[in-house]
């Protein structure tokens, strides 16, 4: 997978979108008899709506940028360290 921070900054985005998901709903679905009979309550709630898919969207483009630049970083110390033989940096 990836180092550690990575899997921990994924799961930290993804929970952050889930609770702004979940909240929406609970917000709505009290409020939901009473003001989806106002047309510019709905209008307003499928705005919400499009924002955060947008915003579930960018999230998941962000991860998926996360961890294509891991996969490269840890390519590339692969590579370094089986092409040459690193020096040692302990006190002489």
């Amino acid at each position: 997978m990836g180092p550690p921070e990575a899997v921990l900054g994924v799961v930290f985005v993804s929970a952050i979108a889930y609770t702004i998901v979940s909240v929406t709903k609970l917000i709505v679905g009290r409020r939901g008899a009473q003001k989806l009979a106002d047309p510019a309550a709905a209008v307003r709630l499928e705005r919400l709506e499009h924002a955060v898919d947008a915003i579930a969207l960018e999230v998941e483009r962000i991860s998926e940028g996360q961890r294509f630049a891991t996969k490269l970083l840890s390519e590339q110390a692969r590579q370094r360290t089986a092409g040459e033989q690193l020096p040692s940096r302990t006190p002489t």
